[in-house]
């Protein structure tokens, strides 16, 4: 056979059974991204004659003797194809992770195709964007400025890798093949409660090219938490890397390694294992129960009542919360639910680990190396020192990397046989065994006197943490947020993070204050309604302001800055932005139309110990090289980072050389998430960066014999007085003098800051069918000061988006076994271009931040109250209140009928 790659000849004969995704990438196109490999997400897409074509549904041997052309064939970052040079201009991507797949579909459009973009585009998603700056890629819309010397902030400058995403050159975890590589595959438990009673290895260690099979008996009996927290306190030590109990449908129970993928699922499928069937419990209020069965013993330290299976219970009142009803003219109490979530980042989970001078090499796909790289050291009990983990770039995370459930069976492996080893996640895997959203059943009572003062608020929170614990106890106190967002003397807060026979809970998006958001906002309207009040009016009445204690179930201090009303701010604009665009017209008789609204605050860093170090170089080719631990995935702070430096040593983003995400390279670095890129990391970049700069200007002011306060940087120069040195000049003078113009700084996750953001949804409900259409879509955020318009703009617009799919397209279906029931991207459902309506960003600009250059992560918090302000608008719509998500079509036709029925006679 003969394959044409890019103009290049290939004769290499396909595997029987190949797809068209997996032979290119192993003649080494990268570029050609695996997402899901079930035709759904695009981001496999090549050209096949000139036609584009998902080539992980196209058996490799049908292109024999056809041209193929890759995203690396399209064009060059010298070279650019025009579609390439408007995605890199817009930008029209994030993670980047879909980009090629994108870009291979949009440069084959018609012009008749690009006018029915949401047609053009059902076959390529997108998790990161909200679509629009892809659409005004493939409109060729450009975004990207340039900025000048020591003014990048404010400037909408590009990503440092924005040329090699485009083009296909930007490496992701996977994007390598090295010599000798194995390959593990895992075998799940089919049962949601068990205790294994003996595994038979023998007829898959007789399968050809299996060389391990690894059980329970087999790794190291060291518990760990796959939770990354810099406070590995904060997190139970529950969990082993393989066990002898599984807890929940999809648990690892046997790692195979072997030479090739097939090899090791084949050995995977003749691995016999004899179980001993356990009563499982899902529901966590029945896990509750006396007499339900326990999932962990009691001889557990971290769980709180074994009994009751209560991880971590939270109790506090302020004030006197009965007294408070009691003078309440109108109370509203409702129980609302948000189930489990998946983030659905296009990236799978995966690491690979090798041996390479007596030390642990482990490429992966994490939030957070320098945790994972301590979390190997307890594991294996190796020193740290021998153990490298860094990451390449990383194709989505929402805080769904914010674990270690990869890194652990390569490092085993490649220990083990000293050779290489390689893990990647399915899609299915990915749904079934990582970590979703807690599913939370929270209850709200809220008491008001007819004037819109709170007078009590009670909140109760039965979050369900699945088999084991990670991110349990952080999540259900982050949740306290939603009520600390409203002044009132007496608050009642009781919280439950309860053990259930179903997936791990763990970190996500809005870090639980989505679900407890979702409930308060939508009781917050629903009290609005009691008191014929306005739901916009009511929060400004309540909302706490700047020098207000932030109270939810204690009353003490915190380390949070809170100094201009931003909150307030962002209330005024939306109801602003509402008054200027009317309801206009429904699209027909049977649609009503409805407004909703809701607010939310969300702090710039966790309340647990984050920490980053900053490391700044003048290089011998005047180039400033910035280290940083913090990783990159599509939340932009990589960017940002370049423009703090630029700005603090008065250059432009071109002369910045950023390193990042490696433990070998950089200084400690927490990880990224909770905003903590921009708010901690940032704030290491910039203290680092002012300290190189004073540096540079003593040792010039030394070296020209000129006053230091007459010396100034001067883009890829110094000036001292009439002199002008270049940096180049000034390294190599510095080198003779045995000068390291060099320095470091670390900074903290305390004090923290908030972001605030209000959001609005206008909607017509087809009474009939149950349709939601979004007619209209706002959102104010408090951002601080904005370091790139861009890029924040693009933030809002994708955790808009990515809340909309939770609130109206994705099913996590588990049937009565604890078995997921659509682990494919086709039936879950995140949101298409079809449906994804375009958001008005509203930026406040405030300055009481202390974030660098005073600037906020709004990357998480924008999320957070999408689902109860598109509630809150079908609720206005319908008259119909929907406390349970996600609105699909056909939970709300059920509701509906009867009304549809009263109306028609």
């Amino acid at each position: 056979m003969s394959y044409i790659v890019n103009g290049k000849t290939f004769s290499q004969e396909p595997r029987p059974g190949q797809c068209l995704r997996t032979f290119l990438r192993h003649l080494g196109w990268f570029g050609v991204k695996k997402g899901c490999d079930a035709g759904d997400c695009g981001a496999c897409t090549v050209w096949l004659d000139g036609r584009p074509v998902h080539s992980c549904l196209t058996p490799a041997f049908r292109a024999d003797g056809h041209e193929i052309t890759t995203i690396e064939g399209l064009g060059s970052p010298e070279d650019m194809h025009p579609m390439q040079r408007q995605f890199l201009e817009a930008p029209g991507f994030q993670c980047g992770f879909c980009t090629a797949g994108m870009i291979m579909t949009a440069s084959a459009l018609t012009d008749a195709q690009k006018q029915d973009l949401p047609h053009a585009l059902k076959g390529n998603l997108c998790r990161c964007t909200g679509y629009r700056a892809i659409e005004d890629a493939i409109n060729g819309v450009a975004g990207i400025e340039v900025a000048a010397p020591g003014r990048a902030i404010g400037t909408s400058v590009g990503t440092p890798a924005g040329a090699d995403v485009v083009t296909g050159r930007a490496e992701y975890t996977m994007d390598t093949e090295l010599p000798g590589m194995l390959h593990l595959k895992v075998l799940h438990s089919p049962h949601a409660h068990a205790r294994i009673v003996s595994i038979d290895k023998s007829a898959a260690l007789a399968v050809p090219g299996v060389h391990r099979v690894y059980t329970w008996e087999d790794v190291p009996r060291r518990l760990f938490s796959t939770a990354i927290h810099t406070d590995h306190l904060v997190d139970p030590d529950d969990t082993y890397i393989l066990d002898n109990v599984v807890r929940f449908v999809g648990q690892r129970v046997v790692a195979v390694l072997a030479e090739s993928i097939g090899a090791a699922e084949e050995g995977c499928r003749k691995v016999a294992v004899e179980y001993e069937v356990l009563p499982a419990v899902f529901d966590p209020e029945q896990a509750m129960q006396s007499g339900a069965p326990q999932l962990h013993g009691s001889h557990d330290p971290f769980v709180q009542d074994p009994v009751h299976n209560i991880l971590v219970e939270l109790h506090g009142e302020i004030g006197d919360v009965a007294q408070g009803f009691a003078e309440a003219d109108v109370i509203h109490e409702g129980t609302y639910f948000s189930p489990r979530v998946q983030h659905a980042h296009l990236e799978t989970h995966g690491s690979i680990a090798w041996m390479e001078a007596g030390r642990l090499h482990v490429r992966t796909s994490s939030q957070s190396p320098w945790i994972a790289k301590g979390k190997l050291a307890h594991l294996f009990g190796l020193r740290p020192d021998r153990i490298r983990v860094f990451c390449k770039r990383v194709g989505g995370a929402f805080g769904g990397k914010q674990e270690v459930i990869s890194e652990d069976l390569v490092a085993l492996a490649t220990l083990d046989t000293g050779r290489p080893t390689c893990l990647e996640y399915t899609r299915e895997e990915e749904f079934t065994t990582a970590s979703p959203r807690h599913p939370m059943k929270i209850t709200v009572k809220l008491g008001a006197r007819s004037d819109g003062t709170l007078t009590a608020v009670e909140f109760r929170n039965v979050s369900n943490t699945g088999a084991y614990g990670n991110h349990a106890g952080e999540t259900l106190f982050a949740g306290g947020g939603a009520i600390a967002l409203y002044r009132c003397p007496n608050k009642k807060f009781d919280g439950y993070s309860v053990y259930t026979n179903t997936v791990p809970s763990g970190a996500l998006r809005g870090y639980g204050m989505t679900q407890p958001v979702f409930a308060v906002e939508s009781a917050m309207h629903e009290l609005a309604v009691a008191l014929g009040m306005d739901p916009l009016e009511l929060r400004r009445r309540n909302i706490v302001r700047p020098g207000d204690a932030l109270l939810s179930i204690e009353d003490e201090a915190n380390d949070v800055a809170f100094t201009e009303d931003g909150l307030a701010a962002c209330i005024d604009r939306v109801d602003a932005a509402l008054r200027a665009h009317p309801d206009g017209q429904a699209p027909g008789e049977d649609w009503q139309i409805g407004t909703g609204t809701a607010t939310s605050m969300h702090e710039t860093a966790p309340p647990t110990e984050h920490v980053s170090v900053g490391l700044a170089t003048l290089g011998d080719d005047g180039i400033y090289e910035i280290a940083v631990g913090t990783v990159e995935f599509g939340e932009g702070t990589p960017t940002a980072h370049v423009q703090i430096a630029a700005a603090e040593l008065g250059t432009t983003p071109a002369r910045i050389r950023l390193v990042q995400a490696d433990t070998d390279r950089t200084g400690f670095d927490t990880g990224a998430f909770a905003s903590a890129g921009l708010s901690v990391a940032g704030n290491a970049v910039q203290r680092t960066a002012a300290a190189l700069r004073d540096r540079i200007l003593r040792f010039a002011a030394t070296h020209t014999g000129v006053d230091l306060a007459s010396c100034a940087m001067d883009d890829d120069a110094v000036r001292c007085g009439d002199t002008r040195i270049g940096l180049t000049e000034l390294a190599a003078a510095a080198r003779r003098r045995g000068t390291r113009l060099t320095e470091s700084r670390k900074a903290y996750g305390s004090p923290r800051s908030l972001a605030c953001n209000t959001q609005a949804f206008r909607v017509a409900v087809h009474r009939v069918t149950g349709e939601i259409r979004v007619l209209y879509s706002v959102q104010a955020t408090d951002a601080g000061v904005i370091i790139n318009p861009a890029q924040v703009r693009g933030q809002i617009e994708g955790g808009v988006a990515q809340g909309l799919g939770f609130v109206l397209t994705e099913n996590y279906l588990v049937d009565e076994n604890g078995v997921m029931t659509n682990p494919t991207l086709r039936n879950y459902r995140i949101p298409t271009y079809a449906d994804t309506p375009r958001t008005e960003v509203i930026l406040v600009g405030s300055t009481d931040s202390v974030g660098p250059a005073r600037s906020k992560g709004i990357a998480e918090c924008c999320i957070n109250p999408v689902a109860p302000a598109l509630a809150n608008a079908v609720y206005d719509a319908t008259g119909v209140r929907y406390r349970e998500l996600p609105l699909t079509p056909d939970r709300i036709f059920g509701s509906l009928r009867p009304v549809r029925l009263t109306s028609t006679g």
